[in-house]
């Protein structure tokens, strides 16, 4: 039994090198993987383990640089799904290419001047009625604009966001680039959005030149949006079944010094061309409409 036992010493670990377990050569490839894509600097998304059930609003990841696991954000009772982000920070490597057609010759070829429009308010104060009027009376002029609304950037741009702080603060910045972009390239962007705090559209006018970044603020008091409620959406958080709803259990922050504020006149919303065209006289006296 003695010599059994000093044989086995000797064989077990070179049967380990030799035959190594599935579960080790996993691991030994996994991380193999992991520093690869730690030298190249690669974002990467692993599956590790999973029961089959569906996760809601995680957030973990995993830091090489750090060698930190960051827990699921929530699991619904035992369904568990554990993924593991690998953030790598980004590269250092990119460099902007300029190209030789820039935003002037853009601009002169659409005689406009690009810039963004921001529409604000509460849901129901009239921002994607504005935003559509705006865009229908520029073409009738000979002017080309773009209308980012809200709720259709969520049905594929922003549809994996919701309606927490965090998320909210990513839907705006992800608009304000896209709207940067649409700028640039000598549009006029009208942006539709509640975008309830200072800050979040404070972001978006940084992105521009100050004069660029038209902030318009549809200011209509809460009693008439929640009478109007074209979607039933305050209905819905009166009755505690939309939980974080601008206006009722969310705050909205005014803003402080926008361009344009459009509001009641004795009580009376003015009519959407009415209010598409102050925007407009506005763009016009600021040189937005030729080049």
């Amino acid at each position: 039994m003695k010599c059994l036992c000093n044989s086995l010493k000797i064989f077990y670990p070179c049967f380990l090198l030799l035959f190594p377990s599935p579960l080790l050569l996993f691991f030994i490839g996994y991380f193999q993987l992991l520093f690869y894509l730690y030298i190249n600097s690669y974002p990467a998304c692993f599956l590790l383990y999973s029961f089959g059930f569906k996760t809601y609003n995680t957030s973990p990841f995993f830091c090489l640089r750090t060698g930190i696991l960051q827990p699921l954000s929530y699991i619904a009772g035992k369904k568990a799904c554990c993924i593991l982000m690998a953030t790598l920070g980004n590269s250092a490597n990119i460099f902007w290419h300029e190209c030789p057609v820039g935003q002037a010759e853009r601009q002169k070829l659409l005689n406009q001047k690009g810039c963004v429009v921001w529409i604000t308010g509460l849901s129901g104060s009239g921002k994607s009625t504005l935003a559509c009027t705006l865009g229908r009376e520029l073409h009738s002029r000979g002017h080309l604009s773009y209308v980012l609304d809200g709720d259709n950037l969520r049905h594929g741009l922003n549809k994996n966001l919701g309606f927490a702080p965090e998320d909210r603060t990513e839907n705006i910045r992800r608009v304000g680039e896209v709207a940067k972009l649409f700028a640039d390239a000598g549009l006029i962007c009208i942006a539709s959005l509640i975008s309830p705090y200072q800050k979040d559209r404070d972001s978006c006018r940084a992105l521009l030149p100050d004069a660029n970044f038209i902030e318009v603020f549809m200011n209509m008091p809460l009693s008439l949006c929640e009478g109007r409620d074209p979607k039933g959406l305050y209905k819905l958080a009166r009755a505690g079944k939309i939980k974080g709803f601008t206006g009722i259990d969310d705050p909205y922050e005014a803003p402080l010094n926008c361009e344009i504020e459009l509001r009641q006149i004795n009580g009376v919303c003015p009519a959407p061309s009415e209010m598409a065209g102050k925007v407009v006289s506005y763009l016009d006296s600021k040189g937005f409409l030729q080049a």
